[in-house]
C-alpha cells in the first residue's frame, strides 16, 4: 500500500476540479493510504451529495493548513487564490518525503519531486506572458509583482513542474499546455455522474437546457438569441438556463433578458442534484454557448441525460460530442440553422441519439477510476526523482496521448 498525497486547496463543490480531485480519492482510497493537504475543512456529506461520490472521514487522512493561517487567509479577497496554492505548494515541498505519491487536481505544480499533475486549463505563474494581465499600466505592474511574490513564496520550478506526469481534461487542453510549457500530457475525461433516468424521447419536451455559471464567458445571451431565431422560424420551443450568479452585472443583464421573454426562457437557479437530474431527463435538446470551453462538464451531464446537444465549434466540448458537424456551430445563424435542421428530421434525431449514447462511457466515474488507479499504480514503479520527457501509455486499448 502506498502513501498517496492530494495537494488540493478544496474539494467542497460546486467546480470541475474539485470534483475530479473527490473521484481521485474515490478511486485511490481502496488501494492506497490517501492523504489530503488543503486549504478548507473537508464536509464529505456535502462532496457525495453533489458529486455523486461515497466518501467516509476514515478513508483518508486531513492535513489542513495551520488554523490561523487559514483565518488570516480567509479574510483575504477572493483574488488572493493564487496566492493561497503558493501556500499549499511550500507546505507540500516540507511533506514530501513523507509520501510515495503526489498528485494535484489543481493545473500545474511543483512539489518538490516529480508527481502527477491533472490540468484543466494551463496557468501556472506565466498570465503576464499570455496577455491574461489588466490593461491598465498600474494594475498589470500590481498583478505583475503578485504574481511574482506567489511564486517566490511556492519556490515553483518550471523545470521541476514540466517533469512531472501531465494528465489533462481533454486533447485541446492538451494542445494548449504544448503550446505553453513545451510538454506532452495524456487526456483522462473527467468523471461525469451518470445517474440519469432513460426517459423515451416521445416523452420529453421539445426544450432546450443550458446549464453553467451565469458569467459572460458562458455566453449566456448568445444562446437566447440562437433560440430566438429558431422560434422565428416556427418552431414553439422553450428554454431553461440552469445555474448561479457569479456576476452580479451580468446576472441583471441576464435576468432582463428572461424577464422580455417570460414566456419561454427560465432561470432556474441553484437546484439540487436530484431536481436537475429530473429537468433535464424530462427536455429532447441541451445548448452551450462558451466558445472554448476547457471541457465542459455540463455538456457531458446533458450526453448522459440522452439530450442532443449544441456547442460552439471550439474547446474540449467538440471531443465530447465528437466533432459531428451536425452539433456544432460557428454564428448563431448558423446555430439556428443546424437546431432547425435536426429538429425537423426524425432520422437524424436517432442517429445523433445512438452516436451520443456511444460516447457516454468516454466520461463515466468508473472509466476515471479505473484509468487513475493505472497512472498512480505504473507511476509509483518509477522512482520520484527519475526525470521523464513525457508520459507513458497505460492503456493500450486507447491511442498514444489518451487513456
Amino acid at each position: 500500500m502506498k502513501k498517496v498525497l492530494l495537494v488540493q486547496p478544496s474539494l467542497q463543490p460546486p467546480g470541475g476540479a474539485n470534483g475530479v480531485a473527490a473521484w481521485i480519492i474515490e478511486a485511490l482510497k481502496g488501494e492506497h493510504a490517501v492523504s489530503v493537504l488543503t486549504w478548507t475543512p473537508i464536509d464529505v456529506s456535502s462532496i457525495n451529495r453533489f458529486y455523486g461520490t461515497s466518501l467516509r472521514t476514515p478513508e483518508f487522512t486531513v492535513r489542513r493548513v495551520d488554523p490561523i493561517l487559514r483565518s488570516l487567509m480567509d479574510r483575504l479577497p477572493r483574488l488572493m487564490g493564487k496566492l493561497k496554492t503558493s501556500l499549499l505548494l511550500r507546505l507540500c515541498k516540507r511533506n514530501k518525503d513523507d509520501c510515495d505519491v503526489i498528485i494535484t487536481a489543481n493545473n500545474e505544480a511543483d512539489f518538490g519531486c516529480r508527481g502527477i499533475q491533472y490540468i484543466h486549463f494551463p496557468r501556472a505563474y506565466q498570465s503576464h506572458q499570455n496577455g491574461d494581465l489588466p490593461r491598465d499600466p498600474f494594475s498589470r505592474a500590481l498583478m505583475t509583482a503578485y504574481y511574482h511574490l506567489c511564486r517566490r513564496i511556492s519556490g515553483f520550478s518550471f523545470e521541476r513542474m514540466k517533469q512531472n506526469l501531465t494528465l489533462v481534461n481533454s486533447d485541446w487542453t492538451a494542445t494548449k499546455v504544448r503550446e505553453r510549457h513545451g510538454i506532452e500530457a495524456t487526456t483522462l475525461y473527467p468523471p461525469v455522474l451518470g445517474m440519469f433516468p432513460e426517459v423515451p424521447w416521445e416523452d420529453r419536451e421539445n426544450g432546450f437546457v443550458c446549464i453553467g455559471r451565469i458569467v459572460p464567458e458562458k455566453g449566456l445571451e448568445e444562446v437566447i438569441d440562437i433560440l430566438t431565431a429558431v422560434r422565428l422560424r416556427g418552431w414553439d420551443i422553450h428554454l431553461h438556463i440552469v445555474g448561479s450568479a457569479d456576476d452580479r452585472r451580468y446576472y441583471k443583464r441576464i435576468l432582463r433578458r428572461v424577464q422580455e421573454n417570460a414566456s419561454w426562457v427560465f432561470l432556474e437557479q441553484d437546484l439540487s442534484r436530484e431536481e436537475l437530474v429530473r429537468l433535464v431527463s424530462m427536455h429532447r435538446y441541451g445548448i452551450h454557448g462558451m466558445a472554448e470551453e476547457h471541457f465542459g462538464i455540463a455538456v457531458a451531464e446533458l450526453v448522459w441525460a440522452g439530450c442532443l446537444v449544441f456547442v460552439p465549434r471550439g474547446g474540449g466540448q467538440v471531443e465530447i460530442v465528437d466533432g459531428d458537424e451536425r452539433l456544432l456551430y460557428g454564428a448563431a445563424e448558423e446555430a439556428a440553422a443546424k437546431i432547425t435542421l435536426v429538429m425537423s428530421d426524425p432520422d437524424a434525431q436517432r442517429s445523433l441519439r445512438t452516436h451520443l449514447a456511444s460516447r457516454k462511457e468516454l466520461f463515466s466515474t468508473g472509466r476515471f477510476m479505473r484509468r487513475i488507479q493505472e497512472v498512480v499504480r505504473q507511476f509509483g514503479e518509477t522512482p520520484r526523482g527519475a526525470l521523464v520527457s513525457q508520459p507513458t501509455a497505460v492503456a493500450r486499448d486507447e491511442p498514444p496521448g489518451r487513456i
